[in-house]
C-alpha cells in the first residue's frame, strides 16, 4: 500500500506485511499503511481473512517516539486498532521478535495472536512515564485478566511467548511467524470460529469485579519499587477502570491520562534518559567504521567484591571467563561469594534454578598471573592503590598477549600513570564498573591520553554486551561520578558542623528521590575505607575521624554515623552521635545553628552540578547527558529527575549560579563560586542542552 507496508493475496487469505526497519516502529508511514491495507482487504469479496505481519528481526516494536511532542498525524494508533477491530473478517496477528507498546496494542486489536517460541510481548510505556495510550490499559487485561493486566502495565516488563499462550494473550506457539498465522488462519475460517474482540469480551474480569482484592494486591504488589513516580500509579488506576466503567469512556479517560504524562515534567525526565542512554554509545572522535578488536576470553584479576561481581557480569551474559587471584585461599573466597549470590537469587526466582551451575560453569579461577596468556581483555579489578595497580600492569607486559585490551577497575586513579609501566599504552584503558558490578548497569570507559580508538570502541562493545550502559569519559580524579560525588560529600561533611545531623541531610536527599542519604551510604561503605583514604592523602576531619576511633566503621560495626539493631540494615539515629558532632564543634569553637531542608538540597544538588560544568569544560565528558546516564545508571539518581544537569536546566541555570555565590559567601568556600561555563550559560539564559545542539 505503500513503501513501508505491502498488501498481498494468497487466495482468501490477505497479508499485510510491515516492513520498516530496523524495528517496525510505528511511524506515521507504517499506521497508515496499514490501515488502507485493513480497509482494502475487508473490502475484497474474495478475502476471507487477514494476516498482520512483520519483515526483518521483530514484529512491531512499539511507537516512533520521535513523533512524541510533534503535531499528530493521521491516522491515530487508535483508528488503526478500530479499523482492525471491526473490519468484520478474522484477523491474526503474527508475532515474532518483540511485540512492546504500540505493537502489542496493535495485537490485541486483531481477533487472535499466534507468536514464535522465542517472542517477547510487553507494554513497556510506563519506563518512559506514559502509560499506552491506545487501548493498552482496557484490552490487556480482558486478555489476560486484570492481575496480570496490571503487573504487565505497571511493571513494563514483557512476558515470554510460553507465559502469553498460558494466560490467553496468544492462542498458538509457530514455527514461521506469517505461514504459522496464516496456517491457523485457515482453520479459524474453515471451522467458523467466531471472533474474539477483546472490547466485548468482559469473562476475565469477573472474578477480579467479585473480590476487588484481587486486583489491588495484584496492583500494589506490582507498584511496590516506584517511590515518586506517577505513571505506574496511572497506569494502575487506568486498569481498575475496566472493572467500572464502559470500554468507551475508560478508554476516553485513557486518553486524557496519557496526554496529561506526555506533558509532565517526569515523562520528559524519562525521555530524556531513553535518549541519553542511546547517545552515550556514539562515542565523540572516533571515525566512522573504527571495529572492536574480537574479544572470546575475558580474564579478571582479582576475585574480591568488584572482581567477582564482574565475573558474574560475564558469566550472566554466557561470556567464560578467568578469574585470577594470588591465593588459593582468596580464590576459594571468592568463588564461594559468586556461589553464594547465584543461588540466593535463584532461590527468589530472579533466575532459573539450573542457572547457577550453568554461570558458574562460565568462570574458571585459577592462582597466577600467567593465566592471561589466552585472554582478548584483561580486567585489573585489586586494591585501589596507584604501587598495586602498577605492579599489576607492569606484569601484564610479560604475559598478555598483543593486541589484549588491559583495562583497570578504578574509581579515582590516573589511567595514564598506570599505562605508562606497560610498553603497549596503546591498549590501556579504563573500566570503571559500580558495585555491586553483577547488578549496577553503568560501566564509566576511560580513554587514557594513548589509548588506541579499536580499543575504546572494544570496552563500549563489549560492555554493552554483558548489558552494561557504557560512558566514555577522560583521565581527572574521580573521572565523572566520583569528582562530582567528592563535591557533595564536601558539603555533607561541612553541613554537620554548620548544624544538620545525619538524619536530616539523608531525609532530605532520600525525599528528593535518591535511594540513600550520603551518611547511610558511607556506613554501608565502611567509615575505615574513607579513613584509610583520609590518611593517605593526609587529609584530616574531626568528625568522620572521631567516629572511626570510636569504633563506628558503619553497619559492619553495627554502629556508625547511625545505630544499628543485629541483622538489620536499617539506620536508627543514635544520640551518641549527636554528642560527638556537638563536642568536636564546640572543641573547635563554632557555633552550630539550624539549617533549613531547603538549603540543605541546594548545598547537596548544586555543587555536584557545578562540578559537571567544570567536567564539561574539561572536556573530561563530551556532553550532558553523557553526565546524566553515569548518575542514573551508577549513583540511583532518581529516573524521574532526568539527571543533575537535565535537573538544573529544569530549575534553571541563573537561580543556580546565584545561590551557589550566595553559599560561597556564606561558607567562605571559593570553590562553590560558579564554575566559568556555568556562569556564561546563566548570564546569557542558555541551558546545559543547548551544548548539545551548539
Amino acid at each position: 500500500m505503500n513503501d513501508v507496508v505491502k498488501l498481498e493475496r494468497h487466495d482468501v487469505i490477505a497479508v499485510v506485511t510491515v516492513n520498516s526497519p530496523p524495528v517496525n516502529a510505528l511511524s506515521a508511514a507504517v499506521r497508515r499503511g496499514i490501515f488502507e491495507s485493513i480497509k482494502a482487504a475487508a473490502a475484497d469479496p474474495e478475502v476471507k481473512g487477514i494476516v498482520l505481519a512483520c519483515a526483518g528481526r521483530t514484529f512491531i516494536a512499539g511507537a516512533d517516539i520521535t513523533e512524541f511532542g510533534k503535531p499528530p498525524q493521521s491516522p491515530g494508533l487508535n483508528e488503526v486498532i478500530a479499523e482492525i477491530e471491526n473490519c468484520g473478517k478474522p484477523v491474526v496477528a503474527a508475532i515474532h521478535g518483540t511485540a512492546l507498546g504500540g505493537g502489542l496494542e496493535i495485537t490485541l486489536g486483531c481477533h487472535f495472536r499466534v507468536a514464535t517460541k522465542e517472542a517477547k510481548l510487553g507494554l513497556p510505556e510506563v519506563k518512559l512515564g506514559l502509560l499506552p495510550g491506545a487501548g493498552g490499559t482496557q484490552r490487556l487485561p480482558r486478555a489476560v485478566g486484570p492481575e496480570l493486566g496490571v503487573k504487565m502495565i505497571v511493571t513494563g516488563d514483557p512476558i515470554g511467548a510460553a507465559e502469553a499462550l498460558k494466560h490467553g494473550l496468544i492462542e498458538e506457539i509457530v514455527e514461521g511467524p506469517a505461514a504459522g498465522a496464516e496456517a491457523f488462519l485457515r482453520k479459524v475460517i474453515a471451522e467458523n470460529r467466531p471472533l474474539r474482540i477483546l472490547r466485548n469480551d468482559d469473562s476475565k474480569l469477573a472474578a477480579a469485579k467479585a473480590d476487588r482484592t484481587l486486583f489491588t494486591n495484584a496492583a500494589a504488589a506490582a507498584n511496590k519499587k516506584n517511590r515518586g513516580l506517577d505513571a505506574p500509579l496511572a497506569c494502575a488506576e487506568a486498569v481498575s477502570w475496566t472493572l467500572d466503567l464502559p470500554f468507551d469512556e475508560a478508554l476516553k479517560k485513557e486518553r486524557e491520562s496519557f496526554l496529561r504524562l506526555v506533558a509532565g515534567d517526569q515523562s520528559k525526565a524519562q525521555r530524556y534518559a531513553f535518549f541519553s542512554e542511546r547517545e552515550a554509545a556514539k562515542v565523540q572522535n572516533v571515525p566512522e567504521g573504527t571495529k572492536p578488536r574480537p574479544v572470546e576470553r575475558v580474564a579478571i584479576i582479582g576475585a574480591g567484591t568488584m572482581g567477582g561481581g564482574i565475573a558474574m557480569s560475564f558469566a550472566n551474559a554466557g561470556i567464560p571467563v578467568t578469574l585470577i587471584e594470588t591465593g588459593e585461599e582468596q580464590l576459594k573466597r571468592g568463588m564461594g561469594i559468586m556461589q553464594k549470590n547465584y543461588d540466593a537469587t535463584a532461590a527468589r526466582g530472579g533466575i532459573p534454578a539450573d542457572a547457577p551451575a550453568k554461570r558458574m560453569a562460565l568462570i574458571t579461577g585459577v592462582v597466577g598471573l600467567e593465566n592471561v596468556k589466552d585472554a582478548d581483555l584483561i580486567i585489573e579489578a585489586v586494591f585501589e592503590t596507584m604501587a598495586i595497580k602498577k605492579e599489576v600492569f607492569t606484569a601484564l607486559d610479560a604475559y598478555a598477549k598483543p593486541g589484549a585490551v588491559l583495562a583497570s577497575n578504578t574509581s579515582y586513579l590516573n589511567i595514564d600513570e598506570i599505562a605508562k609501566v606497560t610498553k603497549r599504552p596503546q591498549d590501556v584503558l579504563g573500566m570503571h564498573f559500580f558495585s555491586p558490578a553483577n547488578v549496577m548497569k553503568l560501566c564509566e570507559i576511560v580513554r587514557a591520553d594513548k589509548t588506541a580508538l579499536d580499543a575504546l570502541m572494544t570496552a563500549v562493545a563489549v560492555a554493552r554486551k554483558i548489558a552494561k550502559v557504557p560512558a566514555v569519559v577522560g583521565v581527572a580524579d574521580g573521572f565523572v561520578g566520583n569528582r562530582m560525588l567528592a563535591a557533595r560529600s564536601k558539603q555533607s561533611e561541612k553541613l554537620l558542623f554548620e548544624g544538620a545531623l545525619p538524619q536530616q541531610v539523608d531525609a532530605v536527599v532520600i525525599k528528593f528521590g535518591m535511594p540513600m542519604g550520603p551518611f547511610a551510604m558511607g556506613d554501608l561503605a565502611g567509615l575505615d575505607i574513607g579513613w584509610r583514604s583520609r590518611q593517605d592523602r593526609g587529609i584530616k576531619s574531626p568528625i568522620a575521624d572521631g567516629l572511626y576511633e570510636a569504633g563506628r566503621n558503619g553497619q559492619k560495626t553495627g554502629k556508625g554515623y547511625y545505630k544499628y539493631e543485629a541483622g538489620s540494615r536499617a539506620p536508627i539515629p543514635d544520640p551518641e552521635v549527636e554528642k560527638l558532632i556537638d563536642d568536636t564543634c564546640k572543641s573547635l569553637g563554632l557555633t552550630r545553628r539550624i539549617v533549613s531542608d531547603e538549603e540543605i538540597l541546594e548545598r547537596m544538588m548544586y555543587p555536584m552540578i557545578n562540578e559537571g560544568a567544570r567536567i564539561l569544560e574539561e572536556k573530561v565528558a563530551s556532553r550532558p547527558s553523557d553526565i546524566d546516564v553515569i548518575w542514573l545508571y551508577g549513583y540511583g539518581w532518581p529516573i524521574f529527575r532526568g539527571g543533575p544537569m537535565f535537573y538544573a536546566d529544569q530549575v534553571g541555570l541563573k537561580h543556580i549560579a546565584e545561590r551557589l555565590s550566595v553559599y560561597a559567601k556564606q561558607t567562605n568556600d571559593p570553590s562553590l563560586e560558579p564554575s566559568a561555563l556555568l556562569k556564561r550559560l546563566a548570564d546569557e539564559d542558555k541551558t546545559f542542552a543547548s551544548l548539545a545542539k551548539g
